[in-house]
């Protein structure tokens, strides 16, 4: 229910909101979760497994109960109450552990955004704070990222007061005022100082390697249905740090007992947070049962708001001396010695069961029954140790905390505060600010002498030490919880372990504890010490689970940003295009370009208009956009030894103003891309590539270069884009280019094959290179983009010129048996198997996939083979993919394959049809019959070579 006053929320507006339904309200400043104990719910939830109810227990991101479905303004599943902020028009439904989701586009923007800093803290409690403020205000970038939508941490959740020791710009000597305030105040400069970035609503999901932290920051899911459309919804943060300070604070954990699941069993000190920060009582009579004295301020803090206190349940003999004289002040009974044996209730809590804990017994003794609606628990707290593991860190298990804490990195951090073990409020505060300070030094590489002298708090109640108490004893463990979440129980623990398990990484994956939504925040640490327990060893001997990346639930719409439709996958189109698009061209998507396909004419289908491009190329002249094909630049002294390295032919001997053609393997020896490399200068080379793969061979250039071979001095960049080509084609090309560039001498002997010249085409300047992927007489014309429009168009002009597309120039090529990687290739096919062993240097010592030539498996005579196919029907036109078989009757299934077709076109130049196919052997199969399966029938067709047209090369120099 709602107090009366109190909290920090704005009681003066009110927000209407659904839930499963009903309409409730909220004020600015509560989350759903505090909303709806507001409202009296206590139910949120029902379980994944079981179906049980499940209610609020925590207060923050270790949620591990009431995942809730936002249903409006837009579907996001798998949300814990405890994190969504309260707005007006809210629309949300509890979950049975699983999720919907949307069924529409999301139509909120997301995008990233890298930074640098000298010192990023993550977490704004007030070790958080404590460390920004000693890192800040000395010129030294400083980013503080933290969760919730205020920082404070657990300030804003209690009553704790801060007295200043020292005056500074927040307070006087001696001023005493609220923790909250304080940090509100430190917050305020922090903001204040240009070189701070003070990032809210902003969980660091991820440490990485070289300081490199990636963060998700909630930029306004906290407006609902007002958020503004030009402003990203969620920004991820990818932060490149000198030194990191993680006061990333901690969580409070559970004790293992019957109904521990049941609404109305919460964490003391989230019950705290609701009623100090949201001004909400969770309950109206309490019972706590705890082994440490936090719970007793929970108790004190509840007590003072209005709550009835029916009894503090604690394991310890005593409690700290002040903890006892508050509650007796307080006449709150205090059952030492004691624990609470069963919640009960029908779907919440409505009685709680107390025993005695007697070491001789086997379980509780002496049982009591006590009316409550409220229990909180407080089984000691767990430092958010995630980030720090995940950076290289490593843990060990403190027998005095009974906790896990942090002990060294390999990477420049540290933690601070209660993420270190350190709960004191006046020792966290202490620790972050030395932490700040030694972040800064190290960050600046020099020494600070202006340090900041951190307040403290007013006052500090001595305490007892805590005791390590996990599972209270019973004869049945079917109701003790460890993971509420993934419905999993002690029972299941010891299931695991009676099964022979011993890891707690195998416990885990066996009983999926700590796999849920919030990845075992609340649940890991007392899934290992229920295993302990059962195998009668310690937990520190046996450790923890990993702490993988994200440490928090992250949507695929935050990773991908804007990098989603259009901008993922964008349409790419040439200098030319708009000529294609106005003279009637149909395209094909190649990769991510639109490239012409081919040019129709009035009448036309596509096989005529094929036909008549290709008979152009072969008997007149043609041109086609080249533009696409993949251009890099390779520039460095060391230009031509990777290249060496890379291709399996020799590039070092290649003279300047020379081309030639090359192939890439992987180390597999199987072939992974070709193209040509020109020799531009003694240390410049530009390589062309096949226009689908030309990202994937600039990308694999780099990995070479970045990861193999860093002491090459060579520069990799993409001109692709840079570059407009025109490939000039057929027996009058040469005649065509000499009228365009009259100054350039174009005969066979001047301009022979594979070699380039500068010119001016059509008054432009451009590169000219002898090269064909058609076999006959054809130049390939570069000029810059700005340009490539009016060379094409000075060519069209000529009235020589008939443009031909894609396909065209995959029947000719095919002709010619010049293969396509990836449409004649498919990852499982050598030089040698598509007949071009001459590629393959003999005199390199070594290339990428030599070693691979010489295994036994790439030599084998039955590998598949590049060959060509000619129907025994002249007219029929094989599938491509179709299968091809020995016999001219099908045996039973399965039915022995020899290869496929990969590529299959009607001929203008043979007058018929063919086909280039991948055939077990097929180089030694010339001549042979074979058949292929094609609508119920098979075809016969006849092996061949896979040069078809002009095998001596004859047309090429005109």
């Amino acid at each position: 229910m709602r107090r009366e006053n109190g909290g920090r929320i704005d009681r003066g507006t009110t927000l209407r909101f659904t839930f499963d339904g009903i309409e409730y309200t909220g004020h600015p400043g509560d989350t759903l979760a505090s909303a709806l104990l507001a409202n009296g719910v206590r139910q949120v939830a029902t379980s994944v497994k079981l179906g049980r109810p499940r209610g609020i227990v925590s207060a923050g991101g270790e949620e591990p109960s009431a995942v809730v479905q936002i249903e409006a303004p837009f579907p996001e599943p798998m949300l814990p109450a405890t994190t969504v902020e309260l707005y007006e028009g809210l629309v949300a439904a509890g979950l049975p552990g699983q999720g919907r989701l949307a069924t529409e586009p999301d139509p909120a923007r997301y995008d990233a955004v890298h930074a640098h800093c000298d010192v990023l803290v993550v977490g704004a409690g007030p070790a958080g704070l404590a460390a920004a403020r000693a890192a800040a205000g000395t010129g030294a970038r400083v980013i503080l990222a933290d969760e919730r939508s205020e920082p404070g941490g657990s300030l804003l959740g209690t009553r704790e007061t801060i007295t200043e020791s020292e005056p500074d710009d927040v307070l006087g000597p001696q001023e005493v005022i609220p923790g909250a305030e304080w940090a509100a105040a430190t917050t305020a400069l922090l903001d204040g100082l240009p070189e701070v970035r003070v990032l809210r609503r902003t969980t660091v999901i991820g440490y990485y390697d070289d300081n490199y932290v990636v963060a998700v920051e909630r930029r306004t899911n906290h407006r609902g249905a007002a958020a503004p459309a030009d402003v990203a919804r969620e920004r991820v943060w990818r932060i490149r740090a000198k030194r990191v300070v993680l006061a990333t604070g901690a969580h409070e954990r559970s004790i293992a007992f019957a109904g521990n699941d049941l609404p109305g069993v919460m964490l003391a000190g989230s019950a705290r947070a609701y009623a100090n920060r949201y001004g909400v009582l969770p309950g109206e009579r309490a019972v706590v049962f705890t082994a440490n004295d936090s719970a007793y301020a929970a108790a004190l803090d509840l007590a003072d708001a209005g709550a009835e206190i029916a009894a503090i349940v604690d394991v310890r003999p005593a409690p700290g001396a002040a903890c006892a004289a508050g509650a007796r002040e307080r006449g709150i009974e205090v059952l030492t010695g004691h624990v609470v044996t069963a919640a009960q209730g029908d779907g919440q809590v409505s009685s709680v069961l107390v025993g005695r804990l007697r070491p001789e017994a086997e379980v509780a003794v002496g049982e009591r029954e006590l009316a409550a609606d409220l229990l909180l628990v407080s089984g000691g707290w767990n430092p958010v140790v995630h980030l720090f593991s995940q950076s290289g860190g490593t843990l060990r298990y403190d027998e005095a905390l009974g906790t896990i804490v942090p002990v060294a990195s390999r990477q420049a951090v540290e933690a601070a505060g209660a993420a270190k073990g350190v709960f004191t409020l006046t020792a966290c505060l202490a620790d972050g600010a030395e932490a700040g300070h030694r972040a800064l030094e190290a960050a600046l590489g020099t020494a600070v002498n202006e340090r900041y002298a951190p307040p403290r708090a007013t006052t500090e109640t001595p305490t007892a030490p805590g005791t390590a108490f996990w599972l209270v004893p019973a004869t049945d463990y079917g109701a003790h919880f460890v993971d509420p979440q993934r419905d999993v129980t002690v029972a299941d623990v010891l299931r695991a372990t009676g099964a022979g398990l011993r890891s707690v990484e195998h416990i885990k994956r066996y009983t999926t504890a700590g796999t849920a939504h919030d990845q075992g925040k609340t649940s890991g640490l007392l899934t290992t010490a229920v295993v302990a327990h059962a195998l009668g060893a310690s937990v520190g001997e046996l450790g923890s689970t990993t702490f993988r990346a994200p440490y928090a639930p992250v949507s695929f719409a935050a990773l991908a940003g804007r990098d989603r439709g259009g901008l993922h996958d964008p349409v790419r189109v040439t200098a030319l295009h708009e000529w294609h698009v106005a003279n009637g061209a149909l395209f094909e998507n190649v990769g991510q370009w639109k490239r012409p396909w081919y040019y129709p004419r009035e009448g036309e289908d596509m096989e005529a208009a094929v036909l008549r491009e290709c008979a152009a190329a072969r008997e007149g002249v043609a041109a086609m956009d080249a533009s696409t094909l993949g251009k890099i630049d390779v520039i460095g002294p060391d230009a031509a030894e990777l290249l060496d390295r890379l291709y399996t032919n020799l590039m070092s001997s290649l003279a300047v103003g020379a081309i030639r053609y090359g192939v890439m393997c992987r180390p597999d020896g199987m072939v992974f891309d070709d193209g040509t490399v020109i020799r531009l200068s003694e240390d410049h080379f530009l390589v062309t590539t096949t226009t689908g793969n030309a990202a994937a061979v600039l990308d694999w250039m780099e990995e070479w270069l970045q990861t193999e071979w860093p002491t090459l001095r060579v520069h990799c960049t993409s001109v692709t884009e840079q570059w407009a080509t025109v490939a000039l084609v057929g027996p009058g090309s040469r005649e065509v280019l000499a009228g365009l560039t009259p100054d350039l001498a174009v005969s066979a002997a001047d301009f022979p094959f594979m070699t380039w010249r500068e010119a001016e085409v059509a008054g432009l300047p451009a590169r000219v290179c002898r090269i064909s992927f058609s076999g006959e007489l054809a130049y390939e014309i570069n000029v810059t983009s700005w340009d490539g429009l009016r060379l094409w168009t000075a060519i069209m002009d000529t009235g020589l010129v008939t443009p031909y597309g894609t396909e065209t120039m995959h029947v000719l090529r095919a002709e010619k048996g010049y293969p396509i990687v990836g449409q004649d290739t498919d990852g499982t096919v050598t030089p040698q198997d598509l007949g071009m062993a001459w590629v393959v240097s003999k005199k390199k010592p070594d290339f990428v996939g030599k070693r691979s030539f010489a295994r036994a498996d790439t030599a084998r005579a039955d590998r598949k083979q590049l060959v060509g196919l000619l129907p025994e029907d002249p007219a029929f036109l094989l599938p491509e993919g179709a299968h091809l078989v020995a016999g001219a009757e099908l045996p039973e299934p399965p039915v022995p394959t020899l290869g496929h077709v990969t590529s299959s076109y009607r001929s203008a130049a043979l007058g018929r049809t063919f086909a280039l196919a991948l055939v077990s052997g097929g180089q030694g199969r010339a001549g042979e019959r074979l058949y292929a399966p094609v609508g119920g029938v098979l075809v016969p067709v006849t092996v061949t070579s896979h040069v078809l047209y002009d095998p001596e090369g004859a047309r090429r120099d005109g």
